[in-house]
């Protein structure tokens, strides 16, 4: 009798044994900086326990619980044996995050959408390795905060998209577009605002990422250009307007005389606002019979305080036929060059557009009920650059 007891102690203890080794297998899989939070939580019920491998992100959203969660009620409920379903909606958790792997969390669970249609859609673009599985989580949560759900939808299926060439390099530099691509595809929708009137491309369900990050920046350079110049236009030219040998020479003075010359001649005058209003330089279209021939920028150069020529470029940024570049020459020569001051101002004196800046993002502010930290209330070139 005495040897059946010691066999059953055995069995029990190497039964414990197991288990407590298949637990710690689970809780491996968890990242380092959540193991001792998800552990101490696992270790208080074999049914909390049982959460590593049946719903991980349940038991995270229970050992490092949101600022207004109590996770006490929803425990007790799973060591009373709730089903699941219904566990998820007292953590308020979407029960489609049962079939997230482990990794996939790296601190507070955030808010995401747990409709009918969200989640029919979502778990066709679960992330399939564990190392993209919390990059992919953040992205689409941020998608959903700063954008929508149909974004959202789309960036699942792109965020952790394989690459060929450079793959690390360039999904680093995809995610750094995060917030601009929100902020874009939430304005594409938007026909009423100022902001999608500056889209060239707006988003589309359709696109592909790469696609969608040069739709995005592109607005990106119109918006800068915008918040720079406003609907004002550059008083002082400098220089005046000429017709030299037959080509004419037209100043670029507001934002739609400079994005139409940039869409004309294929070039990135639209980046050059800062230098405009700081009195760094300034644009002229040369024209022959009407029709646009090359883009010309002027200013003082190498501390030389008289005008020169910055950059003269044929469509395309091609180079000019000799004849229009000494037409440049004569025509710069025909001013009173030592009487112009081209003196520029210091980094940042002439600041953004606030009217404009405000009149830009005030839709967005309101539909999402706050003026987020990235996208302040006071105009800022930094805020813009960093989207």
């Amino acid at each position: 009798m005495q040897m059946h007891v010691f066999s059953a102690e055995r069995n029990l203890g190497a039964h414990n044994a197991a288990r407590g080794d298949l637990m710690e297998r689970r809780l491996q899989k968890f990242r380092p900086e959540m193991q001792s939070a998800v552990r101490s939580l696992a270790c208080r019920h074999s049914r909390l326990a049982d959460l590593t491998l049946s719903f991980p992100a349940l038991l995270v959203a229970m050992a490092v619980p949101r600022a207004s969660f109590n996770p006490e009620p929803v425990i007790d409920l799973v060591i009373k044996g709730v089903p699941l379903a219904e566990l998820a909606k007292a953590a308020d958790i979407p029960f489609w995050m049962r079939r997230l792997i482990p990794s996939s969390f790296s601190g507070v669970i955030p808010k995401l959408p747990d409709n009918h249609e969200f989640s029919r859609r979502i778990v066709n673009h679960l992330p399939r390795t564990a190392k993209l599985a919390p990059i992919w989580l953040a992205a689409v949560a941020n998608a959903v905060a700063w954008a929508d759900e149909p974004f959202a939808i789309w960036m699942a299926a792109h965020v952790t998209q394989p690459r060929k060439l450079k793959r690390r390099r360039r999904r680093c530099r995809e995610r750094d577009h995060l917030r601009l691509l929100c902020l874009w595809a939430w304005f594409s929708c938007r026909p009423d605002t100022h902001a999608h009137r500056l889209i060239e491309t707006p988003w589309a369900p359709s696109m592909q990422l790469a696609a969608a990050i040069s739709a995005a920046s592109a607005w990106q350079t119109a918006v800068a250009l915008y918040l720079e110049l406003g609907d004002e236009t550059i008083a002082d030219l400098w220089t005046q307007p000429e017709s030299v040998d037959g080509y004419e020479f037209v100043p670029l003075r507001s934002f739609a005389e400079v994005s139409e010359e940039a869409r004309v001649m294929r070039n990135c005058v639209q980046t050059y606002g800062y230098s405009l209003v700081h009195n760094h330089s300034r644009l002229w279209s040369i024209r022959k019979d009407g029709q646009r021939v090359a883009t010309l920028e002027i200013g003082p150069c190498r501390g030389d305080r008289l005008l020169s020529v910055y950059e003269l470029k044929s469509i395309g940024n091609k180079d000019v036929p000799i004849e229009v570049a000494w037409a440049v020459r004569r025509w710069l020569h025909m001013h009173d060059l030592p009487g112009i001051n081209t003196k520029p101002f210091a980094w940042d004196a002439a600041p953004l557009n606030r009217a404009a800046w405000i009149a830009m993002w005030k839709p967005y502010w309101i539909a999402k009920r706050r003026i987020p930290a990235w996208l302040p209330l006071n105009p800022s070139r930094y805020a813009l650059e960093a989207l």
